[in-house]
Formats: structure tokens, C-alpha cells, sequence
């Protein structure tokens, strides 16, 4: 991977600072740099061992997952390096605006509010809304989110999968978490009787978990909520010329590619929480 200079990042800011964008620079720049968590499993985690798909953090280890996969796919037909920079869920969009990175691929799916300070392209993935839950307890049998009014529910904070806990009539909306292992804990501790997810991470975690399972919902008993994700870029890029190349390449992503990447990174994420 070829270094980010210090010269070339001071460069990059200031044409932010001056009120440019993603495609005053993408030109000269031959690094793709992308922000994530690293703590989103399978789309995303920390890890202190390389791998043929993981990504150096510098001194911190590496990042892998299936949003690292993505990334690489479109740098390489960018023609570009990757660099991951790990930073936190509220983070992420400050640091796009700043010019600090080029990307937010992190699981993220655009709404109405996200909308209104990031372009995003197209979904790269699309998932099922489900619910993790003890078990052996009750809730295993449950098919319909009603069923947990009563229940004590929790989501990820500032993410759709905590508002989405007040579809359910009279459930007890525990305060929301920063990160899926500390809503495991509180699950596995009897706090809260389920945690909303998407899918695959959902399986992530119940692998890692065997106490926990992963619960389904009948056609038309579950959450109303968009489970796609997309890739988010500056405000203001839609048309210009760096969008337009990132999309183009995110497009050249098969359906069966994304599938064996999302399938490469569950087999290969972290079994322990």
C-alpha cells in the first residue's frame, strides 16, 4: 500500500477548507480513503492478525469485513490504494464533510435525515430485519414484533435499528448502545429481551453466542424499515465526476460477487464477541 503523505492529506484539507469537494482532489489523489467503525461484524471489525483481506490501520492492527472488501473492489477499479481509517458511528459524516476521508462504507443506510448531508450511490447490500434474543426464552417462539410489547428492547445508537423499536406498542425502549458487543452483554445479562439487527449480523453474533438465536418475522409482522446500505460521499458530489466514477464501479459488483464477499466475511469474522 503506498503511504498517505503528510503533504498530500494538509493538501486535501485545504481544498475542503476552500469549499471544495471529493472531485477537486480525486484526480491527483491515488489514495481511496474510506472511514468505518472496524467494529461491526461481519461488516466490518478489528483484528490484530492480517489476512488476505484485511486492511493495516498502522500501528492499531488491521480492519476486514465485508465493507473492507467493497472498498478494495472499488479502489482497485479506481486504480487507487486503500486506506481505513476506524472512526466512531457519529464521526463518520463530520469527518466526510471535513475532507478527512473520501467515504463512509460502513453498513450505512441512507435516509431522509442522512440525506440531507451526504450523496449516496446506489445500496450495496440488502439484508432482513430480525430480532437476537435468549435462548430457550419465550421470545424464540415469537413471529410477530408485537408480541414484545412489554418486552425491553435495544437498538444501536443513532442508527434506524433504535428508532425503528418504537413500532412495537408499549415496549420498553432501553437506552440505545454505541456498539453491538455491549448490547450482547446486555442481553446475555438479562437487561433487555432482544436487540434488533440486521441478518448477517445478527448470525455473526449467535455464532459467537451460542446462547443467543436469531428470530424471524412473518410477512407483514415485522419492522417497516429499509435494511439496504449504501456508500455515502461528500454533499454536493452527485454529479461530479468522482461520484460518478465510484458508482460506476460499485456497479461492476455482480449480485453473486457481493453475495460471496458477504458470505467470505461471515465465515471469517471474529468467533469470539
Amino acid at each position: 500500500m503506498k503511504k498517505f503523505s503528510v503533504l498530500l492529506l494538509a493538501g486535501v484539507l485545504f481544498a475542503s477548507g476552500c469549499g471544495g469537494s471529493s472531485d477537486d482532489t480525486s484526480d491527483d489523489k491515488d489514495t481511496f480513503v474510506v472511514g468505518m467503525e472496524c467494529n461491526y461484524a461481519p461488516f466490518n471489525w478489528q483484528t490484530s492478525s492480517e489476512t488476505d483481506t484485511s486492511v493495516s490501520l498502522g500501528g492499531a492492527g488491521y480492519c476486514d469485513g465485508y465493507d473492507v472488501m467493497i472498498a478494495q473492489e472499488i479502489a482497485d477499479e479506481l486504480d487507487m490504494d486503500l486506506e481505513i481509517k476506524k472512526l466512531s458511528w457519529d464521526g463518520l459524516q463530520p469527518a466526510l464533510d471535513s475532507g478527512e476521508i473520501d467515504a463512509i462504507i460502513a453498513g450505512m443506510t441512507a435516509n431522509d435525515d442522512r440525506e440531507n448531508g451526504i450523496d449516496f450511490t446506489t445500496p450495496y447490500y440488502e439484508s432482513e430485519m430480525v430480532m437476537i434474543v435468549r435462548k430457550g426464552d419465550e421470545t424464540e417462539s415469537y413471529t410477530d414484533i408485537q408480541q414484545f410489547s412489554g418486552k425491553t428492547v435495544i437498538g444501536q445508537k443513532s442508527t434506524n435499528y433504535d428508532t425503528i423499536i418504537e413500532q412495537i406498542d408499549g415496549v420498553t425502549h432501553a437506552t440505545p448502545k454505541a456498539t453491538y458487543p455491549e448490547m450482547i452483554v446486555a442481553l446475555q445479562n438479562g437487561d433487555v429481551d432482544g436487540i434488533t439487527a440486521e441478518l448477517p449480523v445478527a448470525l455473526g453474533a449467535v455464532e459467537a453466542n451460542p446462547d443467543l438465536t436469531v428470530i424471524h418475522f412473518d410477512e407483514g409482522k415485522g419492522f417497516e424499515i429499509d435494511t439496504s446500505v449504501s456508500i455515502g460521499l461528500k454533499e454536493g458530489s452527485r454529479d461530479g465526476d468522482f461520484f460518478n466514477k465510484v458508482q460506476a464501479a460499485l456497479d461492476k459488483i455482480s449480485e453473486d460477487k457481493r453475495n460471496e464477499l458477504m458470505e467470505t466475511a461471515r465465515e471469517n469474522q471474529p468467533k469470539q464477541e
